[in-house]
Parts: structure tokens; C-alpha cells; sequence
């Protein structure tokens, strides 16, 4: 005899998880990696984005950007909402969203990450640490 569920029983969340090189090239693939598996999904070109920022973030500030080096991407989808991370390698610096000025090329990321998601954080040390953006199922609604 197969087990059942409970008729109000949430359906499991969905993980997907994928390691990539750490070279810049790399950027292109995860993107990829993140639209083929939501394709369809409302917050698809935020989440991209975020992705985007993240990946070049951890292969600009960490050691994933070395050689050797790698990150990794993942999915995780519960519930109508979407949590995408990107775990690096560990560096010296800390996470943190800056307001640029006009003429800086750089040093938006994680404020564009901030804006698009509904919420973002991280965890861990100079060893390897992973950000997190965060969109919300009453938000995709």
C-alpha cells in the first residue's frame, strides 16, 4: 500500500543546486541556469538580475574569482516565493548595499539587489560566505 498525504498538505519545495568556474564567462552560464529552470515565472528578470549581481560580485570580491576558484548557484522555490543564492569562496570584505555616486562605474550590485528583491541577506566568513535575494509569493501574485 503507498502512503498518502494529508488532502492540505503543502507540496514539497523545489532545490535546484549547481556549482560553476570561477571565470567571469561563467556569469552567462548561471544566468542561464536560473532561466531555464523559471522560465515562466513573473519575477524571471529580477531574479536573473539578482543572480547577475551576485555572481559578479563573489568572482570581483572573493576568492571564487581566482584562479581555481568557483562558486555556486542555488534555487530554491516554496511556496509560490523564490530564494536565489550564490555561495563563493570567502574574502576579506563584508556584503553590504552602497549608494554610488553618478560617476562610479561600479558599486551598485547589491542596491539593485536590494530594490528588486523582497528581502536579501547573508551568512558566513572570510572562508566562504552565501547571499541570498529573496521574492516573495505575494509579491509574484
Amino acid at each position: 500500500m503507498l502512503p498518502t498525504l494529508p488532502v492540505n498538505a503543502a507540496p514539497a519545495p523545489l532545490y535546484w543546486r549547481r556549482t560553476f568556474p570561477g571565470g567571469f564567462e561563467q556569469a552567462r552560464a548561471a544566468r542561464r541556469f536560473v532561466t531555464c529552470l523559471l522560465d515562466g515565472h513573473p519575477c524571471l528578470d529580477d531574479m536573473v538580475l539578482a543572480v547577475d549581481e551576485l555572481v559578479v560580485n563573489a568572482l570581483r570580491h572573493t576568492k571564487s574569482g581566482q584562479c581555481g576558484g568557483s562558486f555556486t548557484v542555488e534555487v530554491l522555490c516554496r511556496d509560490g516565493g523564490v530564494a536565489v543564492s550564490v555561495a563563493d569562496q570567502g574574502g576579506p570584505g563584508e556584503p553590504a548595499a552602497r549608494d554610488a555616486a553618478d560617476t562610479d562605474e561600479s558599486g551598485r550590485g547589491l542596491r539593485t539587489v536590494s530594490l528588486t528583491a523582497e528581502t536579501w541577506g547573508w551568512h558566513g566568513n572570510d572562508r566562504g560566505r552565501t547571499v541570498t535575494a529573496v521574492f516573495e509569493a505575494e509579491r509574484v501574485a
